[in-house]
């Protein structure tokens, strides 16, 4: 049970997150919806935000989740980052995680065709 809990926290955690860090003006609400259902339910709460951190933040990627990250797919990786870096409040930083992404990306898909 508590595990259930944790994971329902994790999950409202993230939509908490792409909530805050997607500008509501930039995401049609028809995307918004194709981004979910296509993107974000490909991947765990814990992965995505263990993926936010280290894009945005000074996070260690846990090599766990880099099959759920080559699962979503760049298109959907890509296009997330890319949302949450073109919020107002992360202007002139944008190329700087756009190459995070980038690196993040690379490294998953050479530990992915290793295991």
């Amino acid at each position: 049970m508590t595990k259930l809990s944790s994971h329902i926290t994790a999950l409202f955690i993230v939509v908490a997150l792409v909530c805050a860090f997607v500008p509501v003006f930039s995401v049609e609400e028809a995307e918004a919806k194709s981004l979910w259902n296509t993107c974000l339910v490909k991947i765990t709460p814990k992965c995505a935000l263990n993926i936010i951190w280290v894009v945005f933040g000074n996070g260690t990627l846990y090599e766990s989740c880099c099959h759920g990250l080559v699962q979503e797919g760049k298109v959907c990786h890509d296009t997330l980052i890319k949302y949450i870096a073109d919020r107002p409040s992360l202007i002139g930083r944008e190329t700087q995680y756009l190459k995070k992404r980038d690196d993040l990306w690379s490294h998953c898909v050479s530990v992915s065709k290793t295991a």
